[in-house]
């Protein structure tokens, strides 16, 4: 099934943890997430990102959602690399094998997210149910 719509970022604590004058740093980032659309909910990622002198930033994480993918509740954990072009942020999402809960269990595939700074943020999945 195809599900596409929007996201809010609702939160943004980003910490790093190593990095020097230069602009190159590691960081990890904990991201509240609102969804709405084909998915309906609310999610939290974690990264850990790389950034490079000109603030462009590769990153990969865990994703969880809580919500509702047309009309089945439950929970799923994606795992996910992207990279930020210092305006906008994409990433690639897979399911995690067995990480779903409720009615989401045995939910497989993937999508992709993108993320403008300051503006509407969308998504969309390409996942079957097993």
């Amino acid at each position: 099934m195809a599900a596409k719509g929007g996201f809010q970022v609702l939160s943004w604590d980003e910490n790093a943890y190593e990095g020097g004058d230069d602009g190159r740093k590691l960081t990890e980032a904990v991201v509240g997430q609102r969804f709405e659309g084909d998915l309906e909910g609310e999610g939290q990622a974690r990264w850990l990102m790389c950034y490079g002198p000109d603030g462009t930033a590769a990153f990969v994480g865990l994703q969880r959602v809580e919500g509702t993918l047309e009309g089945r509740r439950g929970t799923v954990v994606f795992q996910t690399a992207g990279t930020f072009d210092g305006e906008v942020a994409r990433w690639s999402a897979q399911v995690i094998e067995d990480s779903a809960t409720g009615e989401l269990d045995r939910i497989a595939g993937g999508g992709t997210f993108e993320a403008p700074m300051g503006s509407a943020a969308s998504f969309t999945l390409d996942v079957h149910f097993s």
